[in-house]
């Protein structure tokens, strides 16, 4: 496989296709090396539309949602940001490259330690691993962004009141077959606004089925 042909091909197929259009996303999903993320068996499908296994049944999002989530986000480089599911590492690498500093919390550990090698092997220093479950805990600190990267079946508040004024959330709620990618923008000490972004489905945080608590 031509890596660098495969790559630039997901960019402009399946990336850009899917209204993913900001420069600095772009350049960011093509400087990261992708295929240093997948699980070794399924590298061919390494720039395909498709999740990919990593165990705990866990999947790789695919190039296109990973793309509207950092677009969506709107980071900088003094943006300090939050991701509950570390995962693969690779949306890891790519939020740390477009923000400041960021702090990636998964609960399973292995992932946390296989994500922490492969950054480093990267040269990306500007990211804090936690073994940790987001929907029982969360840490002491208030974000510009969050990037919530399994789903949860109803909205946690703790994620929007863990944003900084004007922070970010994006997150995934709902059950199959239709799920809303949401963007909540804190406007203020105690108020929110919603934007649906669009219809997907994504695999549940563990722990990510929760009661009824709010309705934005």
């Amino acid at each position: 496989m031509n890596i660098d042909f495969a790559r630039q091909q997901m960019i402009a197929q399946q990336v850009r296709a899917w209204t993913v259009l900001n420069p600095a996303v772009l350049e960011v999903l093509s400087a990261v090396p992708r295929e240093e993320f997948v699980p070794g068996p399924y590298e061919s499908l390494a720039f395909a539309d498709t999740e990919i296994p990593l165990g705990h049944g866990e999947f790789m999002m695919t190039p296109t949602v990973e793309g509207r989530v950092l677009q969506a986000l709107e980071l900088d480089r003094n943006a300090h940001v939050l991701e509950i599911g570390t995962g693969s590492g690779f949306l890891t690498a790519c939020l740390a490259k477009l923000s400041g500093t960021l702090t990636s919390v998964d609960i399973h550990e292995d992932f946390v330690r296989s994500a922490a090698r492969k950054l480093a092997n990267i040269g990306m220093e500007n990211v804090e691993f936690r073994t940790m479950d987001a929907t029982r805990e969360l840490t002491d600190d208030r974000y510009d962004a969050i990037a919530v990267t399994g789903s949860i079946e109803t909205f946690d508040p703790r994620f929007a009141d863990a944003l900084r004024p004007g922070g970010r959330l994006f997150v995934v709620v709902g059950s199959p077959p239709v799920m809303e990618a949401r963007l909540v923008r804190r406007t203020g000490d105690s108020e929110w606004r919603s934007e649906n972004l669009f219809e997907t489905t994504l695999g549940p945080l563990v722990h990510g089925t929760l009661p009824p608590q709010f309705v934005f």
